[in-house]
Order: C-alpha cells, then sequence, then structure tokens
C-alpha cells in the first residue's frame, strides 16, 4: 500500500493556461497530475475544474516550447515528456483566419490550426467550393507585397475599409449542425450533377444538388465566382511588381509546410494569408462544376499578367487587355444575359469539352497511341544555330518530323540518306518566337546536352504549318508523339491564339461611346500603359477585342488561361541557390515536370533535368541541401538560398504527386502519399 506521502512525491502539479472564448484574459489552471496520467485525463481534470457548462469538444493542449500540439490524447504525459516545466495551452483548435483570395477579394472564415496545411487548405476548398484543393496551398506574403500599398497609406488621411467576406460559421470549423439550421445550404456537390451553367458560371439551380457542406449562399458564391471590377491605374501602380527573377524568387519564400500545421508555423489567429494555386497543372477543370476555381484561376493569371509576375510580349499584353475588357463587361451583365438556346449551348458546350481537353494536356482518348503507324511531318523549314560573332542568317533544308525525332537533310531528294543532324526532343524547352502582325512564326528549341542546352532556331512560312510543327515539338518535349489524341485539339488551340493575335484593321472599331466606357490603363501593366497615350492604347484594345466579342463569359476565361499557359514563361516558380561546386548563385525553375537551371545574371536556361529521369531526392538537414538522383548516375544538389529547402523540396514532390492523379480515381486523395513524397524523409 502507498502512503499519501508516496502518492504525493509521485505526483506533480502542471500549470495550464486556458483561452477562455468569452473572455479577453487567459487564466492560468494548476492541476496535480502524475506522469502516467493520459492527455485525455488531463482536459477532463481541466474541464471540472474550470467548471463552465460549454462546448469543450474543439479545445486541445498546445505545448508551447516543444512548439506542438498534444492530440494523442492515449498519450501519458510521460510519453510526451511534459514534466512540471512545461507551458501548456488549453485552446480552440479551430480559429478565425483572413485569406485574400486570388481575385485579391478578403474572407474570413474558421480554419483548424492543429491540421496539417494540405488538409486545412482542402476544407477551406471545401468551404469556398473550390474542387482539386491540392493544387492549392497558403502563401505568407513577404514585406514587399505590403510595401507600397503601407506608403501610400500614410499618405491617405482617412483609413480605407476592406469589404471582407465572412464566413466566420463555417463547417470546417466546429461541425456544429445549429449552424445549417440558420443559413441557406451550400453549393458543393459530391454528385455529377452540374452545379453551374457551363455559359455564364451562374449557379444552376434548377439542377442544384443542395448539400449543407458549405456556408455560402448564393449571393456570397456569385462574389467568388464572377470577376472583380478591374483596379483603377492608380491602385495597380502601388501594387508590388518584381522586376527581375531574383525578385520573383523573394515572392515564393512564403509558402507554408503543407505537412505541419498553421500553429507549428507560428501563424496567429486571424492572420492574413494568401490562398493560391502552387503547382500549375490543372486536372479536370470542368465549367459544369468548377465556376469558382476558373474564376479564380483566371484571376491568378490576370494578376500575374498585370504585375509582370510572367513575361509577354506587347502583342500578348493587347490580347490579354482585350480578354479581359470583354470579361469585365460580361461579368456585369452575366446576371441579365438570357442564354436559352439549346442548340447554342449544345454547341459551347462541345467547344467547351474541346477546351477542357487541352487544359488538362489532353488525356481525353488513348485509342490512338496504340496505331502501329506513327505520323510523321516533312517540310521544308528554316534553320538557325547561335554560334559566336555570326550574324542571325537562316538556311532552307527538308525537316523530318517522327516520334519524338526531328531530322534535317539538305534538300528532298536526300530523306531516304545520313540526315545532316537527327535530334531527340525528349525533355527539350520549346519557346514560341511569333510575331503574327510581322508574319513571323519561329520556334526556339533549346535541347538538353551533357554540358548545357543546344540551342537552335526554326522558322515556318505561315500560321498552319506553324501550329502543326509547334504541337509537335510541345509533344515531343513530354515524350508523346503526334498520334497521342491532344496532337490535333494542340494545334486547332495554337491556331486559335494565333487569330485572337491577327490585328484587323479593315474591321470596324467600337464607337466613340464604347471608347469612353473603357480605361485602358486598367487592362494592361503599368510599364505597357507607360508606352502609349490612352486612346491610343483603347482603340488597339478595341481591335484585338472584335476576335473574341462573341465569347460567352466562361469560354473567355478558359481562353484566357489557356493563352496563359502559351506563355514560355509560364509553370515555372524561381528559387535563388547555390549549386554544389557552384561559386555564384543561379535561379532554379520548378515547372510541373521539370527543373531548369537558370543563369541569374542573363536568364537564360542553362540546363534542364525532367522529373521522369528522377531516381530518388532528399534533403540534408544538416547542410540544408537538397540532393537528387538522376539516371545514368547523374547527381545535382544545391541549397536554397531564397527559401527554406523543405519548400523547394516540397514542390517536386507535390509535382510528382500530382502526376499520378487519374480520372477513374473517386474524388479522395492519397494523402499518405503526398507527405511520403514531399516529406522530406528517406
Amino acid at each position: 500500500m502507498l502512503s499519501s506521502t508516496d502518492f504525493t512525491s509521485a505526483s506533480w502539479e502542471l500549470v495550464v493556461r486556458v483561452d477562455h472564448p468569452n473572455e479577453e484574459q487567459q487564466k492560468d489552471v494548476t492541476l496535480r497530475v502524475s506522469g502516467d496520467l493520459h492527455v485525455g485525463g488531463v482536459m477532463l481534470k481541466l474541464v471540472e475544474q474550470i467548471n463552465i457548462s460549454q462546448d469543450w469538444s474543439d479545445f486541445a493542449l498546445w505545448w508551447e516550447q516543444k512548439h506542438c500540439w498534444l492530440l494523442k490524447t492515449h498519450w501519458t504525459l510521460d510519453k510526451y515528456g511534459v514534466q512540471a516545466d512545461a507551458k501548456l495551452l488549453f485552446t480552440p483548435q479551430h480559429k478565425m483566419l483572413r485569406l485574400r483570395l486570388p481575385n485579391l477579394k478578403m474572407v474570413r472564415l474558421r480554419v483548424s490550426f492543429s491540421a496539417v496545411v494540405f488538409k486545412a487548405v482542402s476544407d477551406i476548398c471545401k468551404t469556398l467550393n473550390i474542387r482539386r484543393s491540392e493544387e492549392l496551398s497558403l502563401l505568407k506574403p513577404s514585406g514587399d507585397y505590403f510595401k507600397k500599398k503601407k506608403k501610400k497609406d500614410k499618405n491617405n488621411k482617412e483609413p480605407i475599409i476592406e469589404d471582407v467576406l465572412n464566413l466566420e460559421s463555417s463547417p470546417t470549423a466546429s461541425g456544429s449542425s445549429d449552424f445549417f439550421s440558420t443559413v441557406s445550404p451550400g453549393l458543393y456537390s459530391k454528385t455529377m450533377t452540374p452545379i453551374y451553367d457551363p455559359i455564364n458560371g451562374t449557379p444552376a439551380s434548377s439542377t442544384m444538388t443542395w448539400f449543407s457542406d458549405s456556408p455560402l449562399t448564393e449571393q456570397n458564391c456569385s462574389i467568388l465566382a464572377f470577376s472583380q471590377p478591374p483596379q483603377s491605374p492608380e491602385a495597380l501602380a502601388d501594387m508590388y511588381q518584381p522586376r527581375s527573377l531574383v525578385d520573383k524568387a523573394k515572392l515564393n519564400a512564403g509558402w507554408l509546410d503543407s505537412s505541419r500545421s498553421l500553429m507549428e508555423q507560428g501563424i496567429q489567429e486571424d492572420e492574413q494569408l494568401l490562398l493560391r494555386f502552387k503547382y500549375y497543372s490543372f486536372f479536370d477543370l470542368n465549367p459544369k462544376y468548377d465556376a469558382v476555381r476558373i474564376n479564380q484561376l483566371y484571376e491568378q493569371a490576370r494578376w500575374a499578367i498585370l504585375l509582370e509576375e510572367i513575361d509577354c510580349t506587347e502583342e500578348e499584353m493587347l490580347i490579354f487587355a482585350a480578354l479581359q475588357y470583354h470579361i469585365s463587361k460580361l461579368s456585369l451583365s452575366a446576371e441579365t444575359q438570357d442564354f436559352t438556346s439549346e442548340s447554342e449551348v449544345d454547341e459551347i458546350e462541345a467547344a467547351l469539352s474541346n477546351l477542357e481537353v487541352t487544359l488538362e494536356g489532353g488525356k481525353a482518348d488513348s485509342l490512338l497511341e496504340d496505331i502501329t503507324d506513327i505520323p510523321k511531318l516533312a517540310d521544308n523549314l528554316k534553320l538557325f544555330r547561335p554560334k559566336k560573332l555570326l550574324l542571325k542568317a537562316f538556311k532552307q533544308y527538308w525537316f523530318v518530323f517522327k516520334d519524338t525525332s526531328i531530322a534535317y537533310f539538305k534538300n528532298k531528294e536526300l530523306e531516304q540518306g545520313e540526315p545532316v543532324e537527327k535530334l531527340n526532343l525528349r525533355g527539350c524547352e520549346v519557346v514560341p518566337d511569333v510575331n503574327v502582325a510581322g508574319r513571323k512564326f519561329g520556334i526556339k528549341l533549346l535541347i538538353p546536352v551533357a554540358d548545357g542546352m543546344n540551342e537552335m532556331y526554326l522558322r515556318c512560312d505561315h500560321e498552319n504549318q506553324y501550329a502543326q510543327w509547334m504541337a509537335a515539338c510541345m509533344l515531343a518535349s513530354k515524350g508523346k508523339t503526334m498520334a497521342d489524341s491532344s496532337y490535333q485539339p494542340e494545334v486547332l488551340n495554337i491556331l486559335s491564339f494565333l487569330r485572337m493575335k491577327n490585328r484587323n484593321s479593315a474591321s470596324h472599331v467600337a464607337s466613340s461611346l464604347e471608347n469612353m466606357d473603357m480605361n485602358p490603363e486598367c487592362f494592361v501593366s503599368p510599364r505597357c500603359a507607360k508606352k502609349h497615350k490612352s486612346k491610343q492604347l483603347a482603340a488597339r484594345i478595341l481591335e484585338a477585342h472584335q476576335n473574341v466579342a462573341q465569347m460567352p463569359l466562361v469560354e473567355a476565361k478558359l481562353r484566357f488561361i489557356q493563352a496563359w499557359q502559351s506563355l514560355p514563361e509560364f509553370g515555372l516558380t524561381y528559387y535563388l541557390v547555390r549549386f554544389k561546386g557552384s561559386k555564384k548563385d543561379d535561379i532554379l525553375g520548378v515547372s510541373y515536370n521539370r527543373l531548369i537551371k537558370i543563369d541569374a545574371a542573363t536568364g537564360i536556361p542553362v540546363t534542364t533535368w525532367r522529373f521522369t529521369n528522377i531516381k530518388q531526392w532528399n534533403v540534408n538537414w544538416e547542410t540544408r541541401q537538397v540532393v537528387i538522383e538522376f539516371d545514368q548516375n547523374v547527381f545535382t544538389a544545391f541549397t536554397c538560398l531564397s527559401a527554406d529547402c523543405k519548400i523547394v523540396h516540397e514542390y517536386i514532390g507535390g509535382y510528382i504527386f500530382l502526376s499520378t492523379r487519374s480520372k477513374d480515381q473517386n474524388e479522395t486523395l492519397d494523402e499518405d502519399l503526398f507527405h511520403k513524397l514531399t516529406g522530406g524523409q528517406d
């Protein structure tokens, strides 16, 4: 038998600070516990001693010194290593968070601070009615993001009151069923019943399957699914714009670790974070279910263009401006427009279906892959191979494209003999070199070789030839042939984009009244706006608008996203790194299928590594170095200078995880596989 003295010596006092939701001050509660008491027992004692009747089910213990949650309630204090000096906080797991969406709208909602970020983002996206949450993540904005805004606020005597979409009663928070009796049911459907009009993106209430999974009312959904009015040129000029690759690298330093919780990463209650598409691999984009997702994706693309986070030519900038202007006009009148003609709907749905194939990378039908006769292209093209001290002179050759290789001969008659050169384009960089107005249709190829990149330029004679060869090169770079089902849609989409660029000077430009309702500086980057007078810019945007004026709203957004995807820099996320053995800093570009080493001074790609050639990758946590092993015993290692090495490691693993998705799978994701690929452990 233990005496009372023995019992006292085996137990000890534990001080727990209680985070009362209805009181400003936190209160300390002292408990007498022993090391073999499990965490659940500690919380039970705590609630009994507090003696306040309320729902404590969302509360858990947070260990401040160790920076971790004590969520395994069956574990004892000894197993966790909790002793008398431990500072524990008894606090709700769900707290308020302010999220800046891609359309710059601020949303305030209750989020789990104890779940890993991957799960928290999944719950947030479910609340906001955004499918494929694995493509998004949370970004902690850098000081540069607020720098110009703060400068402007000092000059403003009156504070700006922002309109915040408050979704405080989010069901992802507490799971309380009382909420649903007082608010309209949400718009998130787990069935394949269409929940949006595929033409104008409005909620399709007639075919709606109402689920109580989201606090979004129809009005709130419209705020997220429709484009916001354009920002004024002054507001645009006050936003942070990266000027170099190093500046762009800084923007990507704040991605949160998907394998840790918000609390573990020092995020405070009611802090502002950015919700963004992190991975540029957009799967199963469908207008019938994805009005919010498509709009937010369009908005992220729009701001990337306006703030010059991605480079484009002036000609392309005008196309983006025309589409923005068109979308802005349609968004204002979307609720009053009437698209009732069934044949019209069928035609538009068919067009959107074709567009979906392109946006997904053409995963529609693989029957053509099985044919034995691989198509080939053969035609006269002009070739230029850059060499030092030589002028840019193109020379004509007979080119033959078959499988994933391109060969060229001095003339057509020599095709059956040995080619001048034969190059495999698998893993190469394909960059458009086009000026439609100047009738220039070029393709720049950067082909990986042992000591860097082999550069060559092809010049086509006309649009059709360019579209065929460009599509073939793009597929070959991904290891696909022209037998792939995505080849023909890719050719058609390239042609479609070229026609959008084609300025038709003969067409009637809108009347002066239409000129007056446009502020052209809202639709182009500030640098582009400075080059032109306002009337001249408006005329050029309206001229480009003639090519897209008949597009319905959702198709125009999808076209904008597609045009964004066609830019050479699309999908590249930059980091400043130092490669092992190097004496200078380089830029590492991470894309959905490859890594690119880029010269920080010139911006020219040096080497490309495809994900398909990666055998393994890990992080040396002592040296903070990412080590990657490729086929044929090729190794590379680098330390990350602009961000934590875990962020870059997670990017690589995340893209490889996304490549495993299939339409045959159900909606549930293999979260364990994601953490295995992104965790950074062997």
